[in-house]
């Protein structure tokens, strides 16, 4: 039998008897504006209330009970104040934290109750927060408070901790409001400086340092680039570009990472899912760590057509393969298109379901419910940077790759033999033949005219895929190169409006690859050997684990044949490599950006061995990378020229 607890809420003269729901943020997230489409929490509340006084009534047995309206919290009787869980709680996710800002920062945990069956759905978790300037959480906490829990968010809890100082780590712990010894494991985050702040003050003049990080796949091997970030790095803020987690399905048999559960399409699908992932302990370190930011891509490939480098996983799998803004490459709003779903999900039932576990199970705010379930937003970090996180998949991108169109139809106008040898073919890709009409977008016109020019020294630009132009006997129609024109307006505005400092941060591709920002073979403007008249850089990286593009399990030396092909082909390619797992740091200062690429030797067992693979210098003002590019020699990958 459920051990409950009669307690009196400290704040029961309130008018506002939905607060202590109201504050997990996972109940109204995403959908602040639509709670028909979330959890409405004045239902919850009238459904809490309806339980504690069935409990005292003494016509609990009549038909037909309904409470009356109380003036005050539950009533001025304070003995119908609310029946609260009582029977110990279990921090399974431990803690996190994410999108801070110069005055606040949400804090993430997860508070299952303790025993086989869990308690009824009217009766919800009480967890407390606290947040101290001291890793000995003494003195006087800088906000604190209580919320409630329940299954109907997973028994996840978000909150927003404020009135906190900007530019400053603090540590925060979550309990059990029922018996607060009962404490999760103490988390560390950071609020960011003050737009305003002189960027010779930001991080008390020291580098403020991202690890950057996308494609971790559960059955691929274990999150072991995190906790080398998490323990090997200074790293400040976690970023995340997408592919958090996958929704297929693996067997991970070699190593013991089989995926629990069926290809996601319902709520329930992606919070087990999200659930498993969050188990990895190099994940579970990174999280304690550092605040997070992050953005989603989309679900894995099946099977792709296969150019000279196999493209064997492309990337966008947060909700399913290659999302657009209608449709993914196996679910769309259509009899048809659900049919080819292998969970029999539809595109909108399976996005609203994936997004809403997504934030309830990550630290991330909801920007604008009313706007496309938008999470594209800007961090500005006093007068050293703008950190711009782009939505370059779900929030309005234009038809893409999703196999069918793209896939290779044979054409045979002379068939008059039975020879195979006489068969004529002619190869048509529907998606290459549009990827450069003008008017097609991989952004959205709000996203892309949403830039703005602030005084800050470097611009930082987060999304999910490759910018720059790669040619690997053919065009990822899936990256920028399926969006040339957009590709192009975005290059034109940083040349004509002379916009300095550019850093792009790419993930999804499964590989590493750094560039100078250029026109794509413009080599009238623009010099590969000085990087004279490039307007930026981009540092893309590979895979926390996912398969490499070059070949699953490809070693050192067959990956640098290939990366060697591609430098040489590809006139802004600097620096290519296939082979290891691993994840990038970007530390700025006011004068230099600094990318550090780090290598795994191996994802098959929790381990932290590990080493740089190539570092980065790029000079304020310069828009290039610096001469000879990284120091001229790499511990890993292929270098375009090699001192």
């Amino acid at each position: 039998m459920l051990s409950l607890l009669l307690v009196c809420v400290a704040l029961g003269v309130s008018s506002n008897a939905t607060v202590l729901f109201d504050r997990n943020l996972a109940y109204s997230s995403p959908f602040v504006n639509a709670p028909h489409l979330s959890h409405n929490t004045r239902a919850l509340q009238a459904r809490h209330v309806e339980f504690a006084k069935r409990q005292l009534s003494d016509t609990q047995s009549s038909d037909g009970f309904k409470d009356e309206h109380y003036p005050t919290f539950y009533g001025g009787d304070f003995s119908n104040s609310p029946w609260v869980y009582n029977g110990g709680v279990n921090f399974t996710h431990h803690v996190a934290s994410g999108d801070p800002l110069d005055n606040s920062v949400l804090l993430w945990t997860r508070a299952v109750p303790n025993g086989a069956v869990p308690p009824d759905q009217s009766i919800p978790v009480c967890v407390s927060f606290k947040i101290f300037d001291n890793d000995r959480l003494s003195g006087r906490p800088l906000d604190s408070g209580d919320a409630f829990t329940s299954y109907d968010v997973d028994f996840t809890l978000k909150v927003e901790a404020q009135n906190l100082k900007p530019d400053t780590h603090y540590w925060f712990q979550f309990a059990d409001c029922t018996n607060p010894k009962t404490v999760s494991p103490v988390g560390m985050t950071r609020t960011i400086a003050k737009s305003d702040t002189p960027a010779h003050q930001v991080n008390g003049g020291k580098p403020l340092t991202f690890a950057v990080f996308s494609c971790s796949r559960y059955q691929d091997g274990y999150f072991n680039a995190y906790g080398v970030a998490a323990q090997n790095t200074s790293a400040d803020i976690f970023v995340h570009l997408g592919d958090y987690i996958y929704e297929s399905l693996g067997s991970g048999a070699k190593i013991g990472r089989k995926t629990l559960g069926r290809e996601l399409a319902t709520i329930a699908d992606y919070r087990l899912r999200l659930n498993q992932y969050r188990t990895d302990a190099g994940l579970v370190a990174a999280h304690v760590k550092a605040p997070w930011i992050t953005v989603w891509v989309s679900v894995p490939a099946q099977a792709l057509y296969h150019r000279r480098i196999k493209r064997s996983l492309q990337d966008d799998h947060e909700v399913a393969d290659q999302a657009w803004k209608a449709g993914t490459a196996n679910s769309n709003d259509t009899s048809l298109g659900c049919s080819f779903s292998p969970s029999g999900a539809c595109f909108t039932d399976r996005k609203l379901a994936a997004v809403r576990a997504y934030h309830e199970w990550m630290p991330i705010r909801q920007v604008d419910p009313d706007d496309k379930l938008r999470i594209w937003r800007n961090f500005e970090i006093g007068k050293l940077l703008d950190l711009t996180m782009l939505d370059t998949r779900q929030y309005d991108r234009d038809i893409t790759d999703l196999y069918y169109n793209t896939g290779i139809r044979s054409h045979a106008p002379n068939l008059r033999s039975t020879t195979c040898a006489s068969v004529k073919l002619t190869f048509t890709i529907v998606i290459d033949s549009i990827a450069d009409v003008k008017n097609r977008s991989l952004m959205g016109t709000p996203q892309e005219s949403s830039s703005k020019k602030r005084d800050a020294i470097w611009r930082i630009v987060g999304q999910q895929i490759v910018f720059t132009q790669l040619n690997e006997s053919g065009f990822d129609v899936d990256a920028w190169d399926g969006y040339r024109a957009n590709r192009q307006r975005i290059l034109d505005h940083l040349y004509g409006e002379k916009i300095d400092n550019t850093i792009i941060l790419s993930g999804d591709s499964h590989a590493n690859w750094v560039s100078d920002l250029a026109h794509p073979n413009d080599t009238t403007t623009y010099d590969p050997k000085t990087g004279k008249g490039a307007i930026g850089v981009e540092f893309a990286g590979t895979a926390v684990t996912s398969t490499s593009p070059f070949g699953a399990g490809i070693g050192p030396a067959a990956a640098d044949k290939i990366s060697q092909q591609l430098v040489q082909v590809n006139t802004d390619l600097q620096w290519s490599e296939g082979s290891y797992r691993g994840f990038f740091t970007l530390a700025l200062n006011t004068t230099t950006a600094v990318a550090t690429y780090y290598a795994m030797r191996n994802v098959s067992n929790p381990n932290l061995d590990a080493f740089a693979s190539a570092t980065f210098v790029v000079k304020a003002g310069a828009n290039k990378l610096e001469r000879p590019v990284a120091g001229g020699k790499v511990n890993a990958g292929v270098l375009k020229i090699q001192l």
